[in-house]
């Protein structure tokens, strides 16, 4: 695999948690996990491979962290990139704005000209309506820590073992 780095931004620990877990399932050290306002131009040209992650609040917003980085991410070029998005939701409580920021991260990296991978199918999911999915598939891997806990790891092992290769 080749050099990889994460992303998350998280308020209350589940977005972060996740990116944690991703990482082992990776293989990948800690010090190769970052807050979402570490994110800079020279972590990007240190990694091949960027693995980004945000919680959605309210009604559909991006995670605080994500204000300042994801400027960072649409103003750099990622061609040549691999790029690979997750996220956070609550798909009871906000079932309309089910892990929206997730598609915002994933317009970002594809403006930028990275190569998105990860999509994940929709079948399976509880929520009403998410600007994270596109034509039937979530454009990375959705999660629901306070209502499908029970679904987290297998859901990270499958979408693990899909973007390997790519990485």
């Amino acid at each position: 695999m080749k050099k990889t780095a994460i992303f998350y931004g998280s308020t209350s620990g589940n977005c972060e948690g996740i990116a944690n877990r991703i990482a082992k399932a990776l293989g990948l050290d800690s010090s190769d996990v970052y807050g979402a306002s570490e994110l800079d131009g020279s972590k990007i040209a240190a990694n091949d491979n960027l693995i980004i992650g945000s919680s959605t609040w309210g009604c559909g917003d991006l995670q605080d962290d994500w204000y300042d980085a994801i400027e960072v991410l649409r103003g750099s070029d990622l061609s040549g990139k691999t790029v690979a998005v997750f996220g956070c939701g609550d798909s009871c409580g906000f079932s309309t704005t089910y892990c929206d920021a997730m598609g915002a991260l994933y317009d970002a990296a594809v403006a930028a000209g990275a190569n998105v991978v990860g999509s994940v199918s929709a079948d399976g999911y509880s929520y009403d309506d998410s600007a994270a999915v596109r034509n039937g598939k979530f454009v990375g891997l959705a999660l629901d820590e306070d209502n499908e806990s029970d679904k987290t790891d297998e859901r990270i092992s499958a979408w693990v073992e899909e973007i390997k290769p790519a990485l």
